[in-house]
């Protein structure tokens, strides 16, 4: 309870009032002009400088240098210059956190065994002396003479600071930078704490940016342009839409060359502190082209190859893919790029699905992913280069004929067997009523989502692989080789143990490969560390053709599970569509999604009827009771949640937004339900994404309810009367009520059809702004009466006081001690 002064009126005077509100204005503006210099220094001057800057170096004229103070100045193209501008400062950033990243790699985890032996060595012989080993004849343990223990002080002093001399520059390290004198925030750096140190901080980012420019882009560019100069290889890179990245490539591989070269030179010459730095940036130049094969090049050719193989399935051709790419070729590159990454990252999980199935030991050339000891930055410093490019080789040969076997392969076979199945229909039909908005809504927030977060789909691949490997081991007899389940006696000779590290007896080498040698000579040669989680197994007669007779059955399987994929889904959703929509040609995404949804309910069914077979009839018929009666509350429930409300909001978005701003007030709009309820779904799913992060309200805590009741405890009364009926009557609200003032009521003082067409149209947004006026204004009153109490207390408040406001209660049940006032002084 606050405490006032005595002499505090009843209601402050204007004065107080003007006063305080004049301070707060005054702060509001100073730390708006603050905020807005800090913008425009990190939005406007930093972008726009590195844009100028870059465009300056790579226009490569003399001119253009010296106009660069002018040309930083210009007003011309300054928002497109900052979006460009953010790009560069994007990667000069991104560039710099690499490089201390990798830093942090090298210092933890060492550089690769040839500079770390160059480096010990250097040490050894810096500080061995040689005079060491001239007296042979002196014990080890012998003392020296007395006389030579008497030198005097400040000899010994020389003699120590030497020698933390020489300790000092044998321990020097390039890349173990001190520490910044002052950690710095966030807030401190940007400026967001009021200070003005933020300008030094831009005048760096900005002085570094173009450092970076000039180091990392500027000089591999020209050293990459005049190579190709010199080699005549100048017009293999002609392509306008990637010259410069494909010579600023070319030219970081001429400088690694040079690199290593003058690292050899300095070895020769023994210039160690020379040789080391040489070696690193050698390291560094190796670790960042390595990236950009495996993480840019590779998936990129992969896209492509999917691409291609998949042209007849798609109805294209070369030529059209070609005049994609020079319409669009940073569009082009992206979209295959990121089709070639989506298809590796499902190619790693399927590989982790099988090491849980498979014995381990018998996928012992992949690398295993799930490693803890796996790091791939330490591999491609420790590793030679000749080694990746070979593993690079090996996978895209890998990857190549996987993508053969499960689109090109099976596409042919379909031509053959079915001619008239495909090519797939994607383009959209101009008497659709929906557009490309609403499939890319509904693929993107109904189809995916609900096939992607079903755990058990990967339980059934795992049984289906399982399966699989169970039958072809009965076929092969390989299931001790493959599975690993079977029961194996220590005494057999036929037992395959696990490879040893070490390297054998040359009394042993002569006697041929065991099982698992050749396994780990490979491993050997394509990881640098030791096999390990190796389980033995019974080896049958005949296991290398036995293998080849496995590969030949996975590629085979690979091809025919392809194509059921590829051809049931899509004709089941194209005969559920027919019976809907007639002999209209769909989209196949709806197809796909369509017959994807019944296959998967068929799936599921199935699995469940099958679990429930052995605990007899009667647990099967109450559990289809059960189920029964949950689909049709669920069916009930996604009828009103994910039917009607997405319905009404996006046919009040299409009255508030789309309709004014894209309909004439002569032309009549046409209102489509489909593609507003494709809408209405994605604002329903950000309304309560949005609900769910707020503050904690009436509506946040009917939805927790519900998500945590589940399917199984599903509560219909709590899901319409609690959530849908009040949002249904707010959505109905806003629909009728503006539709009966147009049509019913200004007809009673205006029979003008132009007046009753102008306001039908115009009321809906003239509400939603005359809502968010009224909004306003509400706001700013309660801050006015917030900035009314806050002049008050800073002016009359004197203390605070505690009071327990239940004490007649407390009194008269239980009886307490006399206790004194607590009072607070503020």
């Amino acid at each position: 309870m606050p405490i006032y002064s005595p002499d505090m009126p009843k209601r402050l005077p204007i004065k107080d009032i003007f006063s305080g509100l004049l301070r707060s204005l005054g702060t509001a503006v100073r730390f708006w002009l603050h905020y807005t210099l800090v913008a425009v220094a990190w939005l406007g001057v930093v972008p726009l400088t590195a844009c100028r800057i870059y465009r300056c170096l790579f226009t490569g004229s003399l001119s253009s240098i010296l106009s660069l103070p002018l040309d930083i100045f210009s007003t011309e193209n300054v928002f497109s210059d900052s979006l460009y501008g953010c790009c560069v400062v994007t990667c000069t950033l991104c560039a710099f956190i690499s490089l201390v990243w990798l830093r942090e790699q090298i210092l933890h985890g060492g550089g690769p065994e040839w500079l770390e032996q160059e480096h010990e060595a250097a040490l050894h012989n810096m500080i061995d002396p040689p005079a060491e080993f001239a007296n042979n004849n002196v014990q080890p343990n012998a003392q020296p003479n007395a006389a030579e223990n008497e030198d005097d002080i400040g000899g010994n002093g020389n003699n120590e600071a030497n020698n933390g001399a020489q300790a000092d520059v044998n321990n020097w390290n390039p890349i173990e930078w001190d520490h910044a004198a002052e950690e710095l925030t966030w807030e401190r750096l940007l400026g967001l704490d009021g200070s003005l140190v933020f300008l030094e901080h831009v005048f760096w980012v900005v002085s570094l940016n173009t450092l970076f420019i000039v180091v990392f882009a500027f000089c591999p560019y020209h050293i990459g342009q005049f190579s190709l100069s010199c080699l005549g290889f100048k017009e293999l890179t002609t392509a306008p839409e990637f010259e410069g990245l494909l010579t600023t490539l070319f030219g970081y591989i001429n400088i690694g060359i040079v690199l290593a070269l003058l690292h050899g030179a300095a070895a020769l010459i023994r210039l160690n502190k020379t040789r080391r730095l040489l070696g690193i940036c050698y390291v560094v130049i190796k670790v960042s082209l390595l990236s950009v094969i495996e993480i840019g090049i590779f998936p990129l050719v992969c896209g492509w190859w999917l691409d291609i193989c998949s042209l007849t399935m798609l109805d294209a051709t070369i030529h059209d893919r070609e005049a994609g790419f020079r319409l669009a070729p940073g569009t082009s590159m992206f979209i295959h790029w990121l089709a070639g990454m989506v298809y590796v990252f499902y190619f790693a999980s399927f590989i982790l699905l099988l090491r849980e199935v498979l014995r381990p030991g018998v996928l012992w050339f992949l690398r295993n992913l799930n490693d803890p000891d796996f790091n791939p930055i330490q591999e491609m410093i420790h590793s030679p280069i000749l080694r990746h490019i070979r593993r690079v080789l090996v996978s895209l040969v890998t990857f190549g004929t996987t993508i053969l076997l499960v689109v090109w392969l099976p596409v042919r076979i379909i031509e053959k067997l079915a001619p008239g199945f495909l090519p797939y229909h994607v383009v959209l039909s101009s008497e659709m009523p929906y557009s490309e908005l609403s499939l890319e809504l509904v693929l993107l927030q109904v189809v995916l989502p609900a096939l992607l977060e079903q755990g058990h789909m990967r339980q059934w691949l795992k049984f289906f692989v399982r399966a699989w490997c169970i039958g072809v081991s009965y076929i092969l007899d390989i299931r001790s080789y493959l599975l690993g389940d079977v029961n194996i006696g220590e005494q057999q000779s036929d037992v395959a143990a696990a490879p040893a590290p070490a390297a054998p007896v040359e009394g042993e080498a002569q006697e041929g490969f065991q099982a698992g040698a050749l396994a780990a000579a490979h491993q050997a040669l394509f990881q640098p560390v030791s096999p390990s989680g190796f389980q033995p197994y019974k080896r049958p007669r005949f296991l290398p053709f036995k293998i080849v007779c496995l590969i030949f059955f996975i590629c085979i399987s690979l091809t025919l599970g392809s194509l059921i994929m590829i051809t049931v889904p899509v004709f089941v959703g194209r005969r559920l569509m027919s019976l809907w929509l007639g002999n209209t040609k769909v989209h196949e995404l709806y197809t796909i999604g369509c017959g994807l949804y019944v296959c998967w309910i068929m799936l599921r069914v199935f699995t469940l009827l099958w679990s429930w077979i052995p605990r007899g009839w009667n647990t099967i018929s109450s559990k289809l009771k059960e189920w029964l009666t949950i689909s049709v509350k669920m069916l009930c429930a996604m009828s009103v949640l994910l039917g009607l409300i997405p319905i009404l909001m996006g046919l009040l978005l299409d009255l508030i937004l789309t309709v004014p701003a894209r309909v004439a007030l002569n032309q009549t709009p046409l209102i489509s339900i489909w593609q507003d309820w494709a809408i209405g779904v994605l604002l329903t799913k950000t309304f309560c994404a949005v609900v769910l992060v707020g503050p904690n309200w009436w509506m946040k805590r009917v939805i927790e309810q519900v998500y945590l009741g589940g399917i199984r405890n599903i509560n219909l009364r709590s899901i319409f009367m609690d959530l849908a009926l009040p949002v249904i009557i707010v959505l109905g609200l806003s629909l009728s009520i503006p539709y009966i003032v147009a049509c019913s009521i200004i007809p009673m003082f205006s029979s003008s059809f132009e007046l009753q067409n102008l306001v039908l149209r115009r009321i809906y947004p003239a509400l939603l702004v005359l809502f968010m006026t009224v909004g306003a204004i509400v706001f700013q009153v309660r801050q006015f009466f917030r900035l009314y109490e806050h002049i008050k207390n800073d002016k009359y408040l004197v203390g605070k006081r505690l009071v327990n406001y239940e004490h007649r209660k407390i009194a008269a049940n239980v009886p307490i001690p006399p206790t004194d006032e607590n009072t607070v002084a503020s």
